[in-house]
């Protein structure tokens, strides 16, 4: 019962992801952190299956990084969303990866920005996004309370909300959610959200 969301605020874009890792109906462990740190200035939450998960996200890290080392430049956020996108557009006729992503990046230029990915390669530029069964109770209250121009402590504020809807709501609600944020500092893990112990 994987959930992913993220939302950009003023100045800043926030992703949260929750950390079990789940095989039908054994929870293995209650601390992955499935929000990957792609370089300085982006952050990648994803969910799906978790062979393809671990896969594709350390596949485009390392080639968000191969292209900064052959270029002496970061690729922009909406570059490297077109990038994810394109492989995952050409694993669909081949091997599908079975993996939904949130990508959430800053650039100096256009500021911060979040883009929803599908495991069938389609890309959009969002405010808010939302993968998972969780997805249902975080969309509903985003669009109830979310406003573009929040500061960080109100987008804390309403992804703890969406976190405590999804836990009481949810008839296999995941218990633990780790929260990142990235803005004009860089990337970085903001919090934990705990109710269970590793």
């Amino acid at each position: 019962m994987e959930c992913v969301f993220g939302m950009v605020g003023k100045g800043f874009a926030l992703v949260v992801a929750d950390s079990s890792a789940v095989n039908s109906i054994l929870v293995h462990k209650s601390n992955e952190d499935k929000i990957m740190v792609l370089d300085s200035h982006k952050l990648m939450g994803a969910s799906g299956e978790a062979g393809d998960r671990a896969q594709f996200t350390e596949y485009v890290q390392k080639n968000v990084a191969l292209y900064q080392y052959r270029n002496g430049i970061p690729l922009t956020t909406k570059a490297a969303a077109n990038f994810m996108r394109g492989e995952l557009a050409t694993a669909l006729r081949k091997n599908p990866y079975m993996v939904n992503i949130v990508l959430a990046g800053y650039d100096k230029e256009t500021g911060p920005s979040l883009y929803f990915i599908d495991y069938i390669a389609t890309l959009h530029k969002v405010d808010k996004a939302a993968f998972g069964y969780g997805s249902y109770f975080a969309l509903s209250m985003m669009d109830r309370h979310y406003h573009p121009d929040m500061t960080v402590d109100e987008a804390i504020k309403l992804a703890d909300q969406c976190i405590e809807e999804i836990r009481s709501r949810l008839v296999v609600a995941p218990q633990n959610f780790i929260i990142k944020i990235v803005d004009q500092d860089g990337a970085r893990e903001h919090s934990w959200r705990r109710t269970t112990k590793d």
